[in-house]
C-alpha cells in the first residue's frame, strides 16, 4: 500500500514538472503566421532547382540568362523558380535598363544555405 502511495506521489510530481515545461514552452511559441512563413521558406528550399539557384546567387548577382546557362535550363523555367523565391523574399531583383539582376535578399538566406551544407557534409 505504501508503495502505491509513493508511486502516485512521484507521478503527481512528474505531472507538475511536465505542466511547468508545457506552460513555459507554450509561452515562448511564435505566432501561427510566423510558423506558416517559416514553413513556406523551408518548403521553397526543399526544391533542388531552387537550391541550385540560391547557391549560384550566393556567388554573385546574376540575370535569368546567366542562371539558365549555369543550370542548363530554359529562361522560362528559371523565371518561374525565381518568381517563387521572390514572392517569399528569398531573392530580390533590380532593373538596369531592360536587364533584371537577381541576388539573395539578405544574409539570413546565405546562412541557411551554409548551415544546410555543413549539416549535409558532416553526414
Amino acid at each position: 500500500m505504501n508503495r502505491e502511495k509513493e508511486t502516485l506521489k512521484n507521478k503527481h510530481e512528474l505531472d507538475q514538472e511536465h505542466k511547468e515545461k508545457v506552460k513555459l514552452v507554450r509561452k515562448s511559441m511564435m505566432s501561427e503566421d510566423t510558423f506558416e512563413n517559416l514553413a513556406e521558406t523551408f518548403k521553397a528550399l526543399g526544391d533542388h532547382t531552387r537550391i541550385k539557384i540560391i547557391y549560384a546567387l550566393a556567388q554573385r548577382e546574376l540575370c535569368v540568362y546567366c542562371i539558365a546557362k549555369i543550370l542548363n535550363m530554359s529562361d522560362s523555367a528559371i523565371s518561374h523558380q525565381l518568381r517563387v523565391l521572390r514572392n517569399i523574399k528569398i531573392v530580390k531583383h533590380r532593373r538596369e535598363g531592360k536587364m533584371v539582376y537577381y541576388s539573395l535578399d539578405d544574409d539570413h538566406i546565405l546562412n541557411l544555405l551554409k548551415d544546410g551544407l555543413a549539416h549535409v557534409e558532416e553526414q
